[in-house]
């Protein structure tokens, strides 16, 4: 489900933490560390979708998860993405 949700790759995000055994205060101290100062709080909110996440935000957290930003962000149809830029709309 997309409807409410404010990225496309918080759930992506979550499922690659889980697969590298990562808690999410594991994954914030990892982007700490690289320059993002991210909480987990914050973090539960993106993987929640309920936080935006802007184009550095996603290379940190594809480096910090140790995949490729495609990982994150390929294979959306373009309805869903554009479902997410609207819920955004102000």
């Amino acid at each position: 489900m997309i409807k409410g949700r404010l990225n496309l790759a918080g759930s992506r995000v979550r499922k690659q933490r889980v697969a590298n055994s990562l808690t999410q205060e594991q994954l914030a101290a990892r982007c700490q560390m690289v320059g993002w100062d991210v909480t987990r709080g914050t973090l539960a909110k993106i993987e929640a979708g309920v936080r935006r996440l802007n184009d550095t935000e996603v290379v940190v957290l594809a480096k910090c998860l140790k995949v490729g930003i495609a990982e994150l962000l390929d294979g959306f149809p373009a309805q869903q993405a554009l479902s997410v830029v609207r819920q955004g709309a102000s």
